[in-house]
């Protein structure tokens, strides 16, 4: 078990310190980042830091096509990779003390105290320095408005509690920061215009040029204070505006900075100046009003998506901590963004928009938003059709196939082994719309948008399979399954099943809406896919009686995780590449993978025999590995299990699993805690559209409890030790299963805990 060092304290709704941790500033950053879907950063100081640290500030649809710099290019390569870009640095409010400067990696603070208030949506800071003869207590609070998108705000109080000071503040603009992953030092940044006033400062930056015909984002960002200016300056790329407070002993002071980020997405450059000015007078500059707003519509928020748990502080601590920055990353207001793995808060994986968003995302956003946040999603991969099947006559293939990395909807992402072999995230878009119709009961989308989808990604897979003769079977070679630990592997299970998956369902779902549909499929290709789907070949080892990984997973030295000496974990950052390559050890769930996402299909006996073959050589270095664990194994029982996998995705960044959260956070896999609570604990399935319950109560808690919108209702579901408790608190009455029985909601039902 990994030994737990946490740099927050267990809190349920807050994450707060009292240490500034130097030798883990990064981590503390990304753990404290905040976002609004419209803009987000890492959790770094106002005030200059010359410590180590990743200043880091994103905006939501803004990115970089970067060379894919590889000197064995091979056919199908992708010509270049997205990189999510490092933007203006506009929360600096560098401070001096009597002409000497406030670096907290210098000066020994005292009553230092860092919070992340994830209820309210707000970072706060204080401290306390002494300086140049003065002693000045700090205190900074900032949020980004989830009402007015474009909207940032950051409070400064200082008090003086000895001696007198001269308390100088440059608030600036900052257009010259740079990516930390970025090739050679380059620069994405060139300056297009810098104004300094003492009322209002702006500065418009443009990215640089790129070969490649994408659009280069124009971003204005402006700022302006409850004060004027004593001061101002600029530089290309730069504005700065100078405060200075003369105060002595118990003297106060206070500043708020205003800030306002617009980009060419929605503001063509030539009209951004005047639209900033206009915001500013639209919003107005009273700081307690619009952070009342902010507040008011998180607390709406929060009505509808909290899960409640009582008995276990640390488990209530994440479950909130990871809805709080799937809110603060992606709340489906704009079609025209999807969840990036790292959101906000980083620039490792460099793409918008993984598989990670239609396996793990859709579920939750389905019960936890209105059904269209998760259109939005299928339409975001609808209107990149195009680009799709781009991508699959990239690889001389007929069909779509959707990429791996991407923000435009063309494949960005520059690794051959999952640019060419990662194949089955194709099969997780289709699971999407069908997600989507089975929990919400609408079929619109299916019947045209979502049937020209699937046609084109059954067309990828019709082509991509070849017959074996000597088998007469159909076979998927040179593919790489969810466990990214084997590449270039041949009949992955998964795969397989899912692509057989995939022509199946399209093929029903043409023939019943033959009449409504957009597109029409031949009656050769029809004949092509069918029997595809019934010789579609399978390894299946009958003694071990386990659908098989692919198709030498059973040549290798089988030895579980536990057989392993804990220095060698986690083996990404110890063992070479070739070693992992060759290994047993599984990076995240793959045939569970398939028996998750199918689960009507499969009996309880071959869920459990796949689960105890499996699980025991799964490494969980994967984010997005220990939900779909938690979630079988509370299916099977395995009850302890289910709960240690809980904590690992519930805590997967705060307890820092995997030794890599200082890059940023794993957003996309943040889904995962609550999928295993309510997919989980609560044993809810959508299977043929019926829903059902099966709960049980982990031993360490005392209760659980959450909502979800399931077709029109709002459902409150609560577990104790002794009963769950279902209220219908808004909707038509529901007939559902609860363990196997037939029950029909229509206020509250109170059933005995089995």
């Amino acid at each position: 078990m990994k030994s737990i060092q946490r740099l927050f304290e267990v809190d349920p709704w807050k994450i707060k310190t009292k240490a500034l941790d130097i030798e883990n500033r990064r981590l503390q950053e990304s753990l404290t980042s905040i976002g609004n879907g419209y803009m987000g950063m890492r959790g770094n100081f106002e005030e200059h830091y010359s410590g180590d640290h990743h200043l880091g500030t994103y905006l939501a649809g803004v990115w970089y096509p970067d060379k894919t710099r590889v000197g064995w290019w091979k056919n199908g390569y992708p010509e270049y990779f997205g990189k999510v870009i490092n933007a203006v640095n506009f929360i600096a409010m560098d401070v001096f003390i009597n002409d000497q400067p406030v670096d907290l990696a210098v000066l020994k603070p005292e009553d230092f105290y860092l919070e992340l208030d994830m209820e309210k949506g707000l970072l706060t800071r204080q401290f306390t320095v002494t300086v140049a003869g003065a002693t000045v207590a700090f205190r900074f609070e900032r949020f980004l408005s989830i009402v007015k998108k474009e909207l940032a705000m950051i409070q400064m109080n200082a008090t003086v509690l000895a001696g007198e000071a001269t308390i100088r503040v440059v608030s600036k603009l900052d257009n010259t920061i740079q990516n930390e992953d970025s090739n050679y030092d380059e620069m994405f940044w060139q300056a297009r215009n810098q104004v300094a006033t003492p009322e209002v400062s702006y500065v418009t930056a443009q990215t640089i040029p790129n070969p490649f015909e994408i659009e280069q984002f124009v971003v204005t960002t402006g700022m302006k204070h409850n004060l004027s200016a004593s001061d101002t300056s600029h530089t290309p790329l730069t504005a700065e505006q100078t405060f200075d407070f003369h105060l002595t002993t118990n003297q106060k002071m206070s500043l708020e900075k205003q800030v306002i980020v617009l980009t060419s997405r929605d503001i063509p450059e030539a009209e951004q100046v005047a639209t900033l000015n206009d915001l500013f007078a639209t919003f107005g500059n009273d700081y307690q009003t619009l952070k009342a707003e902010h507040l008011l519509a998180w607390k709406k928020r929060w009505e509808l998506a909290d899960v409640l748990i009582e008995g276990d502080d640390a488990a209530q601590q994440g479950i909130r901590f990871n809805l709080f920055q799937l809110f603060a990353t992606y709340y489906g207001e704009d079609e025209r963004l999807n969840i990036g793995p790292k959101g906000f808060t980083g620039e490792k994986y460099g793409g918008a928009t993984y598989w990670d968003t239609e396996a793990y995302a859709v579920p939750l956003y389905l019960a936890l938003a209105e059904p269209n946040v998760t259109k939005n999603l299928l339409k975001y991969r609808h209107n990149q059709l195009p680009q799709a099947q781009h991508n699959a006559q990239q690889q001389g293939l007929k069909g779509a196939l959707y990429p791996m990395v991407t923000f435009t909807g063309i494949e960005c992402h520059n690794e051959w082994e999952i640019t060419f072999e990662e194949i089955h995230r194709n099969g997780a878009i289709a699971y999407a719309i069908y997600n989507y119709t089975n929990y919400t009961g609408d079929e619109t989308y299916l019947q045209k948008e979502g049937l020209e989808v699937l046609a084109e990604i059954a067309r990828f897979w019709a082509d991509r399979v070849h017959f074996s003769k000597r088998h007469q079977k159909y076979m998927l070679h040179g593919v790489t399954g969810p466990n990214e630990y084997e590449n270039n592997v041949n009949n992955n299970w998964y795969t397989n099943t899912i692509a057989v998956w995939v022509l199946r369902y399209t093929l029903e779902n043409y023939r019943k809406f033959k009449n409504e549909a957009t597109i029409q499929i031949s009656e050769s290709e029809q004949a092509q896919w069918q029997a595809i789907i019934e010789n579609m070949y399978f390894p299946v080892d009958q003694e071990l009686g386990v659908f098989v990984q692919h198709d030498t997973f059973l040549d290798k030295e089988l030895m579980p995780v536990s057989e392993l000496d804990p220095i060698h974990l986690p083996i990404n950052q110890n063992w070479s590449w070739d070693h992992i390559l060759r290994s047993c050890f599984i990076k995240q769930a793959d045939v569970l993978q398939g028996i998750y996402f199918f689960n009507e299909q499969f009996t309880l006996e071959e869920k459990r025999a796949n689960f105890e073959f499996y699980e025991p050589m799964t490494v969980h270095e994967s984010s997005l590995s220990p939900s779909v664990h938690a979630i079988l194994a509370a299916e099977l029982g395995m009850e302890d299990k289910a709960l240690e996998m809980y904590e690992r995705t519930a805590r997967l960044d705060l307890d820092n699993y995997n030794n890599d959260t200082e890059d940023g956070l794993h957003i996309t896999s943040m889904t995962g805690s609550w999928l295993a609570i309510v997919q989980g604990f609560a044993q809810m399935k959508t299977a043929n559209q019926q829903l059902s319950f099966a709960p049980f109560l982990p031993k360490a808690w005392q209760t659980y409890a959450f909502h979800i919108n399931y077709r029109g209702r709002l459902i409150f579901v609560k577990v104790d030790s002794e009963a769950v408790t279902f209220d219908l608190l808004k909707g038509a009455p529901l007939e559902m299963l609860v363990y196997q029985e037939h029950v029909t909601l229509t206020d509250q039902i109170r059933l005995p805990l089995r």
